[in-house]
């Protein structure tokens, strides 16, 4: 079946999203229940993409555009039993175009302890910046990484 990926269409693709999230790694362990990843997924200020097969969500990502670091994926997620159909990978690729329409850079963040995760995004290209140590639960850092295609000083935004 074809992987459809598009905005969120309402509060049943959010309410979906955020059961996806909260019921997976790494939320689990840094202790993200349902409604903390309902707010998550709600936040105006961000946008939601799902991915659907069959007209069901199967995976989403949520980006935030705006801010000090724009171009920022906040979240990827596929549920459980879609994963390793590559659909995380065509969540990625459609964030990264969707960025770089106004970004040279994209950024995300990666748990310390989600190994799968870090070597995906280092297959898809994205470089080890740094790490907040302890930054949202004690004895787990978050890992820094971008993935840029050149500095602000030659971007040019696309229309």
């Amino acid at each position: 079946m074809p992987i459809i990926i598009e905005p969120t269409r309402d509060a049943t693709d959010r309410n979906a999203c955020a059961r996806m999230m909260s019921e997976s790694e790494p939320w689990v362990t840094l202790d993200r229940d349902f409604a903390r990843c309902l707010t998550a997924v709600s936040d105006a200020a961000r946008e939601l993409y799902v991915a659907r097969v069959g007209g069901e969500v199967a995976g989403f990502i949520l980006l935030t555009m705006k801010g000090q670091i724009p171009g920022y994926i906040t979240s990827v997620c596929v549920a459980a039993s879609a994963r390793g159909s590559g659909i995380g990978t065509q969540l990625v690729a459609f964030a990264e175009a969707r960025i770089h329409r106004e970004s040279p850079n994209v950024f995300l963040c990666v748990s310390s302890f989600n190994s799968g995760a870090r070597r995906l995004y280092e297959h898809l290209g994205y470089e080890y910046v740094g790490a907040f140590k302890d930054f949202l639960v004690e004895g787990h850092d978050e890992l820094l990484y971008r993935k840029t295609i050149g500095p602000w000083s030659t971007f040019m935004p696309s229309a």
